[in-house]
């Protein structure tokens, strides 16, 4: 076998190879939905986005060409409204979410939402790995919690307000929450309320809530923590750290049980 021979085998055995790595790759990861499907429809692209994509789980982030980003990239990304997140078949476990661009003739609805719930989401995304601020609560039963005496606990926060009603609406699960881990004594379940003293004690005879209630603490919020989205809650570990910022419960448990293990 010649020279020039031996060249083009080479070639031909590193080309079969290139080729037969990109089919690995696509057979890898496949769309689970039609992107076209979802564009044009506000209402079929917001029922797909609520039962498949939650953007404070630890999804592995891709971009729109499949190469692996990181978490914030991938948030700053969908702040454009540029793009929307679909979730994509992986022969791994690791859920896998990935960007594709709408197209200009993509429902308007669609691009404005995905933009403020990703605002949101990178906002919330941003407080992780942060100490909490220092704080000082007295609840409506006259019990103190500050950074100092809640270390070695975790502490799950709550903000709402009484005519919030889907702060409310969340109370009989995190009642049952409180119930289930009662005798855990390195867990705190507090919630920060904007109202007052009084309005709160007549309200929470009429709707009970477990969790500890801080009463006046709008200020505290809106202008430490910077929240402006309720319900919200916070998963903070035994030392203080921020671990997770979410609005929805179903969002908050994974965190939750994460750190309880």
């Amino acid at each position: 076998m010649n020279k020039r021979a031996v060249f083009y085998l080479l070639v031909l055995i590193l080309v079969s190879f290139s080729c037969s790595k990109k089919q690995e790759k696509t057979e890898d990861v496949q769309l689970e939905i039609d992107l076209k499907s979802l564009e044009t429809d506000f209402m079929t692209w917001w029922t797909y986005h609520s039962k498949n994509i939650m953007l404070s789980s630890d999804f592995t982030p891709v971009d729109q060409n499949s190469k692996n980003i990181s978490k914030e990239d991938f948030l700053k990304e969908l702040t454009t409204g540029n793009f929307i997140p679909l979730k994509i078949k992986s022969k791994s476990d690791n859920i896998v979410y990935k960007l594709f661009r709408l197209n200009q003739n993509a429902n308007k609805g669609i691009s404005g939402t995905i933009k403020n719930i990703s605002t949101i989401s990178y906002n919330h995304f941003k407080m992780e790995g942060r100490s909490f601020p220092s704080f000082d609560f007295t609840d409506l039963n006259g019990n103190l919690y500050t950074n100092e005496n809640t270390k070695g606990k975790i502490v799950i926060l709550k903000y709402w307000f009484i005519s919030c009603k889907p702060c409310v609406a969340e109370f009989p699960e995190l009642n049952l929450l409180v119930k289930k881990y009662q005798n855990r004594n390195d867990i705190l379940f507090i919630s920060l309320a904007f109202d007052s003293k009084k309005a709160l004690q007549d309200f929470l005879i009429k709707k009970p809530f477990s969790y500890a209630v801080v009463p006046d603490q709008r200020e505290f919020m809106e202008a430490i923590l910077i929240i402006h989205s309720y319900p919200t809650h916070f998963v903070i570990d035994k030392k203080g750290t921020i671990k997770k910022v979410v609005n929805k419960v179903d969002e908050m448990l994974p965190a939750f049980n994460k750190e309880i293990q």
